[in-house]
């Protein structure tokens, strides 16, 4: 089939070495009558070649962790959305203050960890949904309603998740704080206290034992204040980002109460 001029792997036509000639670089040449042996696949980013140069395999990683712990607690009438602003990836720290919350309405705050390009896309799609309710309805959206679209907009994305790992927090219409704890596709839980992202695994505990007076077996059990509450929180963190490498620099704390949503930044060390 040479006299066709296909395609065949070629280390060189005509005595020319491979490198000069066309189609090289990709291991094939036009038709090599002596019947030499191929080319060697080429090399870069991305390909993966066996020891026999057999086929090639490349790979494409959509997601990456950029870190942040977020978290939040709820009390009788309140509750306390928090997050630190220290964008990490890999040993870098390519920001120190970026915010990782969406105040949803005067009722409602959200906080996300994880991947920050899916975290401000899923933002940019809260917001716009949040318009859109308003306008139709005529009021904000309750914490009920936004944690249950919340849900529903992760659930859809189940094939492709967001990568982001989400807290709820507000006021009910009953003036009872809640917090709302998420996964990646959108199973949730209603609950006191809740913290997810890098310092998880050092802040959960602790809420657990504090909040929700867990392994505290015959202790009364204490609503704590508002001021108590934000004071914990300030502890949490200040430990969490001694030990944590994607956990630092400052820290975004949301007073919701039902006079609104207050704004407070506590500083962490920047090491």
């Amino acid at each position: 089939m040479d006299a066709l001029g296909l395609l065949r792997p070629a280390a060189s036509v005509s005595g020319l070495p491979a490198a000069h000639v066309p189609h090289a670089a990709s291991g094939f040449a036009l038709g090599d009558h002596a019947g030499r042996a191929p080319a060697a696949p080429a090399e870069g980013p991305g390909v993966v070649a066996s020891a026999s140069s057999g086929p090639l395999q490349r790979r494409f990683e959509p997601y990456q962790n950029n870190g942040g712990t977020v978290l939040a607690v709820a009390g009788k009438d309140f509750c306390v959305v928090a997050s630190d602003t220290r964008l990490g990836l890999g040993y870098s720290i390519p920001s120190r203050k970026v915010s990782r919350i969406l105040k949803m309405t005067d009722k409602v705050v959200l906080a996300s960890s994880g991947m920050q390009a899916d975290m401000m896309t899923l933002h940019k799609t809260l917001r716009m949904r949040l318009v859109k309710y308003q306008q139709n309805h005529q009021k904000d959206m309750s914490l009920t309603a936004a944690s249950q679209m919340l849900s529903n907009m992760l659930y859809t994305r189940r094939f492709f998740p967001y990568y982001t790992f989400n807290v709820l927090g507000g006021i009910d219409e009953k003036g009872e704080g809640w917090a709302y704890g998420y996964d990646a596709i959108g199973s949730h839980e209603k609950v006191s206290a809740v913290c997810s992202g890098t310092g998880q695994t050092l802040i959960q505990p602790v809420l657990d034992n504090q909040i929700e007076f867990k392994q505290q077996w015959g202790a009364p059990k204490v609503d704590l204040s508002l001021e108590a509450t934000v004071e914990l929180i300030r502890d949490a963190f200040t430990s969490a980002g001694e030990r944590d490498i994607y956990t630092g620099d400052y820290v975004e704390i949301c007073k919701i109460t039902k006079d609104g949503v207050e704004v407070e930044e506590f500083q962490l060390k920047f090491d």
